[in-house]
């Protein structure tokens, strides 16, 4: 569940960043990279958001990045679903 939308991070790659909360709990950041994916259009708060990307803990929750398809081909492709649509 999307529980905050917060500013594009523009510092070097722009990523799209929002905070869910998992079913226990758990908080975890969002980071789509929408230098190489499309952007999520209008997220809000309340909706779900499938997601799959590669996770990185951190004091917070943690992080989840590498939303999008790695052009290089070393990463697992992810992808995040938002009302039906894949963006990746």
């Amino acid at each position: 569940m999307i529980t905050r939308i917060l500013p594009d991070d523009t510092v070097g790659d722009r990523h799209q960043r929002m905070i869910v909360r998992l079913g226990n709990n758990q908080t975890l950041l969002i980071a789509h990279n929408i230098d190489l994916a499309f952007r999520v259009p209008n997220p809000a708060t309340g909706k779900k958001l499938r997601f799959c990307g590669e996770y990185a803990w951190n004091d917070e929750g943690g992080v989840v990045h590498w939303t999008h398809k790695d052009p290089a081909g070393v990463h697992d492709d992810g992808y995040l679903e938002y009302q039906g649509k894949r963006y990746e």
